[in-house]
């Protein structure tokens, strides 16, 4: 009973195309400029759709803590390429130095100090989780199919 309630709260038994596309869900969750609510968000989701929670996951977080920063600078830089908005000279420097000695009163500053690439932030971290997510989809199916080719030709 219990096996059989986990197997279908999972999904585990999901064709190669489901799986792949749960992964990908929670890659574009994972890379979106939902950040602090992508497993939320990403979940919600999965549940709705009938997704495998696992891979859902599994792509939440291949988007990792310490690529984050690199991650949100470059999206804000490109989505500021794609609208043509301006980044203030000196923006990035003074984002860093803030950053070295960031306290709960600082926030407030750290966040006027983005507020005018809000819009960047959110096209460029918009964009690049699409592109992710249809990267993962594709290099995760074929994994996937190969996996299973694999094991069918060892049981054989």
């Amino acid at each position: 009973m219990t096996r059989a309630w986990l197997d279908k709260l999972l999904h585990t038994h999901d064709t190669p195309e489901r799986t792949a596309r749960a992964f990908a869900v929670g890659v574009f969750f994972g890379f979106s400029p939902f950040l602090g609510l992508h497993t939320i968000l990403a979940l919600c989701v999965a549940f709705v759709m009938g997704l495998n929670r696992v891979a859902v996951l599994i792509g939440v977080y291949s988007n990792l803590p310490w690529i984050l920063p690199a991650y949100y600078t470059l999206a804000t830089v490109g989505g500021a390429a794609l609208i043509r908005a301006d980044i203030p000279p000196g923006l990035l420097a003074q984002f860093r130095e803030a950053m070295r000695d960031v306290a709960w009163g600082e926030i407030r500053r750290l966040a006027d100090m983005l507020a005018p690439l809000a819009w960047s932030f959110l096209v460029g971290s918009t964009l690049f989780a699409v592109a992710f997510s249809l990267i993962a989809y594709r290099v995760s199916l074929a994994m996937i199919l190969a996996r299973r080719r694999h094991l069918e030709h060892h049981h054989n």
